[in-house]
């Protein structure tokens, strides 16, 4: 944790440190440090508030204990007292708020136990015993070949052709299969499915980034991501739908900075709208996977995203993923006539399979996870070697003015005249 200037002499950390608010949880806590063979003098009054001015200008203990009972906002106290901790301190607080909601935030938040009052004696000893060994295990050491970052966007071209369900599925398979510690960035701030795809609560990382962009550093990265596994963490929010965010993208952009530096990988879901409104956030990005449905209006704005992405990033590699595809007798398009539209070939192929979304939804876990055996997986695992390979790639080779073009061929189709359609309605502006 980034604590702030401490005096001199202030270097030496206690084993253990408390602040409390009333005199029965002194009288619990003191006995247990006693066994423990930690200082009894060391249990404070006080609560957290005293607990952030005491260690502002004192160094922090191994272990903390805090008594939240009387803070009115126990989650953003708790942020409070991370900014003057120092890394490597364990966090334990008690209150008298029953919430699971808040148990989950408080430790997505950093913490690492959240005690119920009033407090028993075994309770405590458990709490301290795990914080122990937590301080006392051996660090891993991770030993392999330094990869380049692979940065991903997943971009739908209509609402409901399954991004957010593809971008659930790439993040996965990333931290999985290629073992990459990966963050999935939900920036649909109102709508987002990130965190509900993975069974999980979004927390209010997200929300709070876009009201404080200048608190946006690596701590409050490893603060505000939500674990869903050893190697993957996400970022999502279910804003207020009555509250519009207001933000001239800043925050989204440093959050990718930021996750760029703590992650081998990241996958943003990124809403088609955002192109428009911060089109700056796509310009690190490695690859762009367009999602779409062999539709007519799916045609259309497959075009149109194509064609801004050849203008505003054209050295972020394409790759346009036909979803949910259903038998030939039941397409609105048929594949030959959508790659003839958008003057490029289909890179991935994904069919509905019903039963495995409803698989993935009931269990809470992404499609890539729940269909291991479904034929659906294999085109998941095509799509991740091609983003994998793209990213190395863009990495290594990336060079001014040397752009993939991403269209293809021309070819004539039945719905060749969308592009002449949309070629004349940007040579009208």
């Amino acid at each position: 944790m980034n604590a702030p200037w401490k005096p001199a002499g202030a270097g030496t950390r206690e084993p253990f440190m408390a602040f409390v608010c009333d005199d029965n949880t002194v009288d619990s806590v003191r006995p247990i440090t006693l066994e423990l063979g930690w200082n009894p003098d060391k249990v404070n009054k006080g609560g957290l508030r005293n607990a952030v001015q005491t260690l502002s200008v004192s160094a922090s203990p191994h272990i903390l204990f805090v008594d939240l009972s009387e803070s009115g906002d126990p989650l953003g106290d708790i942020n409070s007292l991370a900014e003057v901790c120092e890394p490597g301190t364990v966090v334990i607080a008690a209150g008298q708020v029953n919430d699971v909601r808040l148990y989950r935030d408080l430790v997505a938040s950093g913490i690492q136990d959240y005690l119920l009052k009033p407090l028993s004696p075994d309770m405590m000893r458990d709490a301290f015993s795990h914080a122990q060994a937590m301080l006392n295990s051996p660090r891993p050491v991770e030993v392999g070949v330094e990869r380049p970052h692979c940065s991903t966007a997943v971009i739908g071209t209509r609402g409901g052709v399954g991004a957010s369900t593809l971008a659930t599925s790439l993040a996965w398979l990333i931290s999985e299969k290629e073992g990459r510690s990966t963050a999935l960035l939900d920036l649909d701030v109102h709508f987002g499915t990130g965190a509900l795809a993975l069974d999980l609560e979004p927390g209010r990382g997200l929300t709070d980034a876009i009201e404080n962009p200048s608190r946006i550093d690596g701590l409050f990265i490893e603060r505000a991501m939500v674990k869903a596994s050893e190697k993957l963490a996400v970022l999502s929010a279910e804003a207020p739908i009555s509250a519009p965010v207001l933000t001239d993208g800043t925050a989204f952009y440093q959050l990718q900075e930021e996750m760029r530096a703590a992650f081998e990988a990241t996958v943003v879901d990124l809403p088609r709208a955002m192109l428009v409104l911060h089109p700056h956030l796509i310009n690190d990005v490695q690859v762009a996977v367009v999602v779409a449905e062999l539709t007519l209006a799916a045609a259309r704005d497959t075009i149109r995203i194509l064609s801004w992405m050849k203008t505003n990033a054209p050295n972020t590699q394409v790759i346009v993923v036909a979803n949910k595809l259903h038998p030939s007798a039941q397409l609105e398009i048929s594949r030959k006539d959508f790659e003839g539209s958008i003057e490029r070939k289909i890179d991935v192929a994904i069919p509905f399979d019903q039963k495995l979304a409803s698989q993935s939804a009931k269990l809470g876990k992404p499609m890539a996870e729940a269909g291991r055996n479904s034929k659906t997986v294999a085109p998941l695992l095509e799509l991740l070697a091609q983003v994998v390979g793209a990213a190395e790639t863009q990495a290594e080779n990336v060079k001014p003015g040397k752009a993939k073009d991403m269209n293809g061929a021309k070819g004539g189709s039945l719905l060749g005249s969308l592009k002449g359609m949309m070629s004349r309605k940007t040579d009208r502006k």
